[in-house]
């Protein structure tokens, strides 16, 4: 019978992004210390719910676990596959055998960072709540954050310094502004360069215009402009202005992005 407090645990810690990688015993032959289907949770900071055995084969497979999500490239398959002799691969002296399934969570998680919480991010994060993303919308206004798509992958921040968020952005998140307007998009984006933060994709809603003002804008506050490096206009140039076709076009620009090396 599944364990309802694994099922809970592993439940948390999917909705919360938190790396992890759960260890399943398919199976066990001969003298082996738990039963087949044992299951176990594993995050960065090591063993965090449930056994396969405890001792030298599960200490075995933490470590292959936290090699898993030690992969900073990320090139490592989000799966593993194992058949170990107790003697010989882990060092016991029972003669009997495990195979374990490994499978991570959350590592090669795609992050979108939206700042503004306006019509075109309304659009945009009820198409990113179909996709393998994680949202995080970041406005001073609590009741446009409350109009947008309740989904597990979408988390938001209400705060009157969104610029303040900056510093502690994933260095993979892919990044778009879209706030009320420039006054409060660029100081989003001056921060991020004075920081020296650089990201997969930046973005800010607006014209060639608005992109052309920005950019002096920055150059006078000290934002070398080779540095400058941004999308505006955001996304593809298809479709109208409204705020759903915006929305797909952004969408399209952000696949292209995350697909391109």
């Amino acid at each position: 019978m599944p364990d309802p407090n694994y099922i809970q645990r592993y439940a948390e810690l999917s909705d919360s992004g938190t790396p992890f990688v759960s260890v399943t015993m398919v199976e066990a032959i001969g003298s082996t210390p738990q039963d087949a289907g044992s299951k176990m949770l594993v995050t960065a900071e090591g063993h965090f719910y449930g056994t396969v055995g405890g001792g030298r084969v599960e200490a075995k497979a933490i470590d292959h676990a936290l090699a898993m999500l030690n992969d900073k490239d990320k090139k490592q398959s989000h799966t593993s596959f194992v058949d170990w002799n107790l003697r010989k691969d882990v060092g016991m002296t029972c003669g009997g055998s495990v195979k374990l399934y490994f499978e991570s969570s959350n590592h090669k998680l795609w992050r979108v960072v939206i700042f503004g919480a306006g019509h075109v991010t309304q659009a945009l994060v009820r198409l990113l709540t179909t996709l393998p993303c994680r949202v995080t919308c970041i406005d001073p206004r609590p009741d446009w954050l409350s109009k947008l798509t309740a989904a597990p992958n979408v988390e938001t921040v209400v705060t009157d310094d969104p610029p303040g968020q900056v510093e502690s952005l994933p260095d993979d998140a892919f990044v778009i502004c879209m706030t009320r307007g420039h006054k409060s998009d660029l100081p989003v984006l001056a921060e991020i360069f004075k920081r020296g933060r650089t990201f997969p994709y930046l973005g800010v809603i607006g014209s060639k215009s608005k992109a052309a003002v920005l950019r002096r804008e920055l150059t006078e506050a000290g934002i070398a402009e080779d540095k400058q490096l941004f999308h505006c206009p955001l996304g593809l140039a298809i479709g109208t202005n409204h705020p759903g076709e915006i929305a797909v076009s952004i969408a399209a620009q952000l696949l292209k992005a995350r697909e391109t090396p």
